[in-house]
């Protein structure tokens, strides 16, 4: 038996938009995924958000659903337009009523709330005055920050100001594959400023506030390898590594992004001004604890991105997820450990981490989700072997409780350990609500 400590925090996560439904509902503003999602061409499946597992009058069940699971802990975001419509100012207080039963109704059942303060659903009213690019929605998610550590300070476990703000930046705002859709790489590096100011605008209030918690981000991680020994791969593994892990463990740990990357972006024609010494203290504050999501590694070869110039690989022979991800989870122990050794946070959960397949229940209506059941296995040992050497781990995610609506792919994607029916909100937990109910109950792994 390999067990973990008798702390160790068993969770499962979501996001208020892939879950909540109820878009317009009880005073509710509109987000910046309300409008993408509403535009015809941006999800893959042609649906939206509107409804999707439909938890804001389906959270009891759900609850129920965690509390049979026997979770620690629950991670969820607050839908910052759902409390503060137009962003700022006037506070809607059945948006924040609604959270309100939500923690209430996990205090009953023994599980400790896990807030995100900003899982991608910006209100879209600030987005109309410039969104990420201003210094205005930076200033408003202090605000934001102050109303909700006000609020439920005495209640919530752990709070994460943001979740994964690499997808925000880039895919948001360079890609255009995501809300709100630009395509402007010199946008992006300024969204990406601005948002590590926010966090460290948050941690601030957070101080100052004195709820009760510990504080923290949530960064989407992966080791970049090359694909083969070539030096051109070499470097470009380690550009990919600076342009997803570096460019934010470097200011939140460093206080100042990695050089190699400001020079290389210049050399590009692209400007990013560095933090100044009031700034560098703002946004690297010392944190309770580094948020990781992990899914898989990335392996890149020199390329004809035209900003990076780096090509992902997809390797013959190698066991891929629904979502075209290698299942690697070497990728999570060498993760912590690298975070661990060259960052040296005071404490590591790990955020995220879960299995994309095409479930569909048997005739007998369960759901044989074998393959997921191998990855949650295999991501565990290798998270408990960190454990074992020292790392300090302190809690375990899994994305996500259930199916729900996989941002622009819209319905097509399966993550949850409980399938659901959209035409009818019918939740089914899979084999792997059962397996992963026995590692909790067991708290080890056989």
């Amino acid at each position: 038996m390999r067990a973990f400590p008798e702390d160790f925090l068993f969770g499962v996560a979501t996001a208020s938009y892939q879950i909540e439904g109820a878009w317009n509902e009880d005073g509710k503003g509109e987000s910046i995924w309300d409008r993408f999602a509403h535009t015809p061409g941006n999800i893959l499946d042609g649906t939206t958000g509107d409804v999707a597992c439909d938890h804001y009058h389906c959270f009891a069940e759900d609850v129920a659903l965690m509390q049979e699971l026997g979770v620690s802990a629950y991670r969820f975001s607050i839908s910052w337009p759902r409390v503060l419509p137009s962003g700022k100012g006037a506070v809607n207080e059945k948006g924040l009523a609604f959270y309100r039963r939500l923690i209430e109704k996990l205090k009953e059942a023994g599980i400790k709330p896990v807030v995100t303060l900003y899982h991608w659903d910006l209100p879209q009213a600030l987005q109309d005055r410039g969104g990420w690019e201003s210094e205005e929605t930076v200033e408003a998610f202090a605000e934001y920050a102050r109303l909700l550590f006000a609020t439920f300070g005495d209640d919530v476990h752990l709070w994460i100001t943001h979740n994964e703000p690499w997808v925000v930046a880039f895919p948001g705002h360079y890609e255009g594959r995501v809300a709100p859709g630009k395509r402007d790489f010199q946008a992006a590096l300024r969204v990406a400023r601005n948002l590590l100011l926010a966090h460290g605008h948050a941690v601030r209030v957070f101080r100052e506030v004195n709820p009760k918690g510990a504080i923290g981000i949530a960064l989407n991680l992966s080791p970049a390898h090359p694909a083969t020994e070539k030096e051109e791969d070499q470097e470009a593994a380690w550009r990919f590594d600076g342009y997803l892990n570096r460019f934010f463990l470097d200011p939140l740990f460093r206080g100042q992004f990695p050089e190699d990357m400001l020079t290389f972006y210049r050399k590009k024609g692209f400007i990013l001004e560095p933090f100044t010494k009031e700034e560098r203290a703002l946004v690297a504050q010392p944190l309770d604890f580094l948020g990781i999501n992990y899914y898989s590694r990335h392996v890149v070869r020199k390329g004809e991105e035209p900003v990076l110039e780096t090509e992902a690989v997809r390797l013959p022979g190698k066991k891929y997820s629904d979502m075209g991800w290698e299942v690697y989870p070497e990728g999570l122990y060498e993760l912590i450990h690298r975070v661990t050794e060259d960052y040296a946070p005071r404490a590591i959960h790990i955020t995220e981490n879960g299995y994309c397949s095409p479930d569909v229940p048997s005739c007998d209506g369960s759901i044989d989700d074998e393959e997921r059941i191998a990855y949650l296995e295999a991501h565990l040992e290798a998270l408990h072997r960190a454990i074992s050497e020292g790392c300090p781990v302190r809690g375990y995610f899994v994305w996500s409780i259930m199916d729900n609506f996989e941002w622009t792919f819209g319905f097509s994607k399966r993550f949850g350990l409980v399938y659901v029916d959209y035409a009818t909100q019918q939740r089914i937990p899979k084999k792997s609500f059962f397996f992963y109910q026995r590692v909790i109950r067991e708290r080890a792994l056989a």
